[in-house]
């Protein structure tokens, strides 16, 4: 992983080996993480080092962003939360309950 990015909190990766990680090939991986689970600072991170436009592509591909997340990257990037595609496959999965 790129100096850049191991600025990343700690915790972010629990469950994979960090020195595994590359940037480049993996950054789906690293951009909806730190999305879902980072704070301001890996936000500003990721921000100077893939740049609005690719995480803006990654999250809109995402399979899941949970319900907070999604909300942030719709008024971050000014699309309507029914464009994204977890949104998608959320409605088209429900639950038993909406809770």
């Amino acid at each position: 992983m790129e100096k850049k990015l191991l600025n990343l909190s700690s915790g972010l990766f629990w469950d994979v080996e960090v020195a595994s990680l590359d940037s480049s090939r993996d950054a789906g991986f690293i951009i909806t993480r730190v999305l879902m689970h980072g704070t301001g600072n890996d936000w500003n991170v990721i921000k100077s080092h893939y740049g609005l436009e690719r995480i803006r592509n990654v999250a809109l591909a995402a399979r899941y962003l949970d319900k907070k997340t999604l909300a942030f990257c719709s008024v971050i990037f000014s699309i309507p939360i029914n464009k994204f595609r977890c949104y998608i496959f959320r409605q088209l999965i429900q639950g038993a309950w909406n809770y």
